[in-house]
């Protein structure tokens, strides 16, 4: 062992599984410090301290360690990995490691934040009560997204979550607000041509200008994944508490991040739990989670939407059943309308938006768009129970009522949810093409609007007037 003024240095790694580097004979070490490895070549990469006891150290490589050999060089720096803050971070791209992909150079700032940050004190927090429209008819009308909220997005592999979370990032606005509002992107274990088209996207509708995007690639070292939504809720954090803007963090897919997880808890040889992972699994994530939201007397705020994939289409997976105890909801995309053409395939039943009655009404949406989600949840539900008696007794079976169900579940998915990638839609279309769906049903099934929306909104009394 040397020692050198900015920190311990160790030669004494005695095993590499891995990402892994066991340091012995380790002393004043402490736990998430920042370190740096050298090989003998001199070239460096980044690491940090997963487990230490009292002689020995578990050392997280965020590089490639493939080729590293025992003679390599361990420099303990005493810091915590920190980035640095500035708004000049808007409009860049960076890999998972926080290195720039632009061919831009490194951002050069004096104000260094501890990317593992803290949650924000649940007696600081506001309540969220601001709509924010995102274009997209089946989550502004039925699961209204509200400034501050954490709505995940439940998926399955090969379902067009991406698309989804591209065209989010480019239309969400605040209505009537001409506050700064920007996109902090966070990407684990994405494939090379996943993050070519979320540049791609960013870059030619100009969304990129507003925006931050962290790509941690499938090929990156998957220790690299832990650290990526940490860096976007670090940076969303400063942009919004610091600079007073409003952010929305969009973090895909949280399932990578979940499996480095367990890779690191396995090589730690921890007890497993559920499917392998870790029991801390639910209070990591919501380390994560739990960084958004609003304080109060501050005038931004971090809105989370993070993505997550169900292996099989498993909702009691481990991943979203424990992020659906953090979050405020979820938004679930279904492969069989997907199989049928409808984009995006959410299924407006299983979704829930648990703030969306904080977010809408007459100050900020409309006056009738609180009963009108209500009678289109109730519709497509006697719908989707009429599709289940023709699969018994067949189309000729229902009753005449029963097939106005089953035809409003129909125009319901073709007219309302499906919509084009690139196709925005204001609240007042969203609500405008639902009074033209349920036009379809008599207004005596229409128990759950009041009688004065009816009279001002539904399109027979408006011709009428």
């Amino acid at each position: 062992m040397t020692v050198e003024q900015a920190g311990l240095v160790y030669k004494t790694t005695s095993e590499i599984r891995g990402p892994i580097l066991m340091v012995e004979g380790i002393r004043g070490v402490s736990y998430d410090e920042l370190v740096r490895i050298r090989r003998p070549s001199g070239e460096e990469v980044t690491g940090s301290v997963l487990d230490v006891s009292r002689d020995w150290a578990m050392v997280q490589c965020f590089g490639d360690t493939s080729g590293m050999d025992l003679n390599v060089t361990i420099k303990f720096t005493g810091e915590t990995l920190k980035i640095p803050m500035s708004p000049e971070l808007i409009g860049r791209v960076f890999s998972g490691s926080f290195e720039p992909l632009d061919g831009m150079p490194r951002p050069l700032s004096t104000d260094l934040r501890d990317v593992n940050g803290g949650t924000i004190n649940p007696a600081a927090r506001d309540v969220p009560s601001e709509f924010i429209q995102t274009g997209i008819s089946a989550i502004d009308g039925m699961n209204s997204l509200v400034r501050g909220q954490k709505l995940p997005i439940f998926s399955e592999s090969g379902l067009p979550h991406n698309m989804l979370a591209a065209q989010i990032a480019r239309q969400a606005t605040i209505p009537g607000s001409e506050e700064d509002f920007a996109i902090v992107f966070g990407a684990m274990g994405i494939k090379h041509e996943e993050a070519a088209y979320f540049r791609e996207e960013f870059e030619k509708t100009g969304a990129l200008s507003k925006s931050v995007m962290i790509l941690n690639l499938a090929d990156d070292p998957p220790i690299e994944r832990i650290v990526t939504p940490k860096i976007a809720q670090t940076i969303a954090e400063y942009l919004a508490f610091d600079l007073g803007m409003h952010v929305l963090v969009i973090l895909t897919d949280m399932t990578n991040y979940a499996e480095a997880l367990r890779a690191i808890s396995i090589a730690r040889e921890e007890i497993p739990t559920r499917k392998g992972y870790p029991g801390y699994l639910y209070s990591d994530l919501a380390t994560i989670y739990e960084r958004a939201g609003r304080i109060t007397g501050k005038s931004g705020s971090v809105t989370l939407m993070p993505i997550l994939s169900m292996p099989a289409g498993d909702i009691t997976h481990p991943v979203p059943d424990l992020t659906g105890y953090i979050t405020e909801g979820q938004l679930i995309l279904q492969r069989e309308l997907s199989l049928r053409g409808i984009y995006p395939p959410m299924n407006p039943l299983p979704s829930l938006s648990r703030l969306m009655k904080d977010g809408i009404g007459a100050e900020t949406t409309r006056e009738d768009h609180s009963d009108v989600a209500n009678q289109l949840y109730m519709a497509y539900a006697e719908g989707a129970r009429a599709r289940g008696l023709v699969r018994i007794v067949g189309v000729v079976g229902l009753s005449e009522r029963e097939r106005t169900w089953l035809e409003f579940a129909d125009r319901f998915e073709n007219e309302f949810v499906k919509q084009g990638p690139y196709e925005n839609r204001s609240v007042e279309q969203t609500l405008e093409i639902a009074w033209d769906l349920l036009s379809i049903l008599p207004e005596e099934d229409l128990i759950r609007v009041r009688e004065a929306y009816i009279n001002k909104y539904h399109p027979a009394h408006k011709s009428e007037s």
